[in-house]
C-alpha cells in the first residue's frame, strides 16, 4: 500500500500523463494549435491552490500551479484517511505543507467566506499557519484520502500564482 501511494504521489508531482499521445476517447486525431498549446501548458504544470495568512491574521487563498519535475524540500510524507477532531472546526494548518487528495471532493471556506473546491488532481498548499484558518466539508464521497507532505521551514512551495 505504501509503495502504491508513493507511486501515485510521484506520478502526480511529475506530471505523468498516460493519454499524452491519444485523446481521452483513445483516438489519435490531430489536435489544433490551440489544443496543443493547452496540452503543453497542462503537461508542464499541476493546478494548485494556496492557503495563506493575510497581514491581519485571517486566511485567504490564491489559485495557481506548480511546475512539473520541480524538487520540493520536504520532511517526508504521511497518508491519512480519518478526520481529527480539530479538523471539524475552523483551524489553521499545523505546518506549511502540500496536501494531495487521492479520493474525495471538498469545499474549503476561508475567513471572508470565499470558497473553493479541492479534488484529486489539484494540490492544496496549506500555509495558513496562524489565526482562525479555514474550514472544509466533504461534498462528494464518504471519505477523504490524502497525503500530507510537510515542507521544510525555509523551503520554497514552488507555487506560481495565475
Amino acid at each position: 500500500m505504501k509503495k502504491t501511494l508513493l507511486i501515485l504521489v510521484l506520478a502526480m508531482l511529475t506530471g505523468i500523463n498516460s493519454n499524452a499521445k491519444n485523446n481521452v476517447d483513445g483516438s489519435s486525431k490531430k489536435k489544433s494549435k490551440k489544443e496543443k498549446t493547452k496540452a503543453v501548458e497542462h503537461d508542464h504544470y499541476i493546478k494548485a491552490i494556496r492557503l495563506y495568512n493575510t497581514e491581519d491574521g485571517k486566511c485567504t487563498f490564491e489559485i495557481g500551479k506548480i511546475p512539473n519535475k520541480t524538487t520540493i524540500d520536504s520532511k517526508g510524507f504521511f497518508a491519512q484517511t480519518h478526520v481529527d477532531a480539530y479538523e471539524k472546526v475552523a483551524h489553521a494548518a499545523p505546518r506549511k505543507q502540500y496536501v494531495v487528495t487521492l479520493k474525495g471532493k471538498l469545499k474549503f471556506k476561508v475567513s471572508n467566506g470565499d470558497t473553493f473546491i479541492i479534488e484529486p488532481g489539484v494540490i492544496l498548499i496549506a500555509e495558513d499557519t496562524k489565526g482562525s484558518g479555514h474550514t472544509w466539508d466533504l461534498v462528494k464521497g464518504d471519505k477523504w484520502e490524502r497525503l500530507y507532505i510537510p515542507l521544510t521551514e525555509d523551503g520554497s512551495d514552488q507555487f506560481i500564482k495565475d
